[in-house]
């Protein structure tokens, strides 16, 4: 197995893993009183709120909405297009190799 086969291996997964804990974030914000810190919510908050700190201190809450999952959403989702989809780069060089 390539370098390039095997990172495509680990980084799809990865990136659908991320899009999926980042939707299951959206529906847990129509839901305030549910403890992020209890499970089963914490293993959805935990890898989750990284990427969304950073993020919040850029981006208000739009009328009392966070939407910085949203963001998060569409930039996992455009990453996995960009170097897994049909034409992606990862794809389009394990093709070459």
């Amino acid at each position: 197995m390539t370098g390039i086969n095997l990172t495509v291996w680990i980084l799809g997964p990865l990136l659908g893993l991320m899009t999926f804990l980042f939707i299951f974030r959206i529906i847990l914000t129509w839901f305030p009183q549910v403890n992020l810190n209890q499970l089963p919510f914490n293993l959805i908050a935990w890898p989750t709120e990284p990427f969304l700190l950073p993020l919040r201190k850029l981006v208000p809450p739009i009328g009392g909405v966070d939407i910085t999952p949203i963001i998060w959403v569409g930039i996992f989702s455009l990453l996995r297009e960009i170097l897994l989809g049909q034409q992606g780069l990862l794809t389009m060089m394990s093709r070459v190799s």
